[in-house]
């Protein structure tokens, strides 16, 4: 029986640049009558999550910051930041490399300028941003940075490579074409998914877990049952049990049909 669905939001259940469907918030709803936790795994600040599990009716914890952060409610169950040295190595390597970097700090959402990257990053995204100088924020409690290039996926492909060795004490992964992300060792979807499988003694076996980005590679692995999105990287699909439709046709919706609805016969399952 599956117990525990950890799910990805963006491209699994939220159309990019959208919103999910009236079927998948059905689906949701159904999910969590039958006794099973939905939980939202998302490389998203906190404050831009929560307010999607909020729409789904969901009374889960949030994990956000790709791991690095879960919360319910109000209270940190855990948390995974970069430390400030390590923000500052990777603020100067953006430099040099003219690449634009978003900052989180204590899930605020900083640039240090206005421009096309940042407005294009929250307006799909519904969210804000501040704009300050990375040098005068209090760099305390940095969730992770994001660099953006919306032109060159091909440089982010090469930079997801290439990184590891220039900041081996990184957890770096690439969330879209245009995307890559830095943050703690320990900040992975992995990782949070394990800590909620112990959180609540659910094992491996009764754990589904979905998804469409690279970024979501460590989130499968942490699944007894692994399903990629059709529109999921070529890399995703090539560890997943079963590809499921693309999120355009509910994709999520089908492989809950397929895996996880409780028969109306079947109530023994309910615990």
């Amino acid at each position: 029986m599956i117990k525990l669905i950890a799910t990805d939001i963006d491209g699994t259940l939220v159309v990019p640049e959208s919103d999910f469907s009236a079927e998948v918030k059905r689906c949701v709803e159904r999910l969590c009558s039958d006794g099973v936790k939905v939980v939202l795994v998302t490389g998203r600040m906190h404050s831009a999550a929560s307010l999607i599990a909020k729409d789904l009716g969901l009374d889960t914890p949030v994990v956000s910051y790709q791991g690095g952060l879960i919360k319910h409610g109000e209270k940190t169950l855990y948390e995974k930041c970069l430390t400030e040295k390590q923000a500052e190595n990777v603020i100067e390597w953006a430099k040099s490399e003219n690449i634009h970097l978003n900052l989180y700090n204590d899930d605020i959402l900083y640039s240090e300028k206005k421009c096309y990257e940042i407005e294009r990053y929250c307006t799909n995204l519904h969210t804000h941003y501040t704009v300050r100088k990375f040098s005068d924020v209090n760099k305390t409690k940095v969730n992770k940075l994001l660099a953006i290039d919306y032109n060159n996926p091909k440089k982010i492909n090469k930079l997801e490579k290439d990184l590891p060795t220039v900041f081996p004490e990184l957890y770096i992964v690439k969330s879209t074409p245009y995307f890559l992300e830095f943050s703690n060792k320990e900040a992975s979807k992995y990782c949070a998914v394990r800590f909620l499988q112990n959180f609540w003694n659910i094992k491996e076996e009764e754990t589904l877990t979905i998804g469409d980005q690279n970024n979501d590679i460590a989130l499968l692995k942490a699944g007894g049952i692994k399903i990629a999105m059709g529109n999921a990287t070529e890399e995703l699909k090539s560890i997943a049990d079963y590809i499921t439709d693309s999120v355009y046709d509910d994709g999520f919706v089908k492989a809950m049909e397929k895996f996880c609805y409780v028969k109306d016969s079947d109530t023994s399952r309910v615990k």
